[in-house]
């Protein structure tokens, strides 16, 4: 299984994004996504950016995963 992650774009150089996750900053290409721009939330799968979606969207999902990730650790 697969899993994909919103990140928010920090920066841009060239064909890369500079994306933050759980507090760690990590490069992702953006040769999949046109038009992205720093600021904008995007899922990220096997380190490439697949497509953009809103801050409330990615909120939801990122409250989505770590409800999961608790409810595991309890079991």
């Amino acid at each position: 299984m697969c899993l994909a992650i919103p990140t928010k774009i920090l920066s841009i150089q060239g064909d890369n994004a500079t994306i933050e996750l759980g507090g760690m900053q990590r490069e992702v290409s953006l040769m999949l996504l046109d038009g992205a721009s720093v600021g904008e939330w995007v899922i990220i799968h096997a380190g490439f950016a697949i497509e953009k979606l809103s801050e409330e969207d990615a909120q939801q999902t990122l409250a989505l995963i770590r409800d999961i990730m608790e409810a595991d650790e309890v079991h």
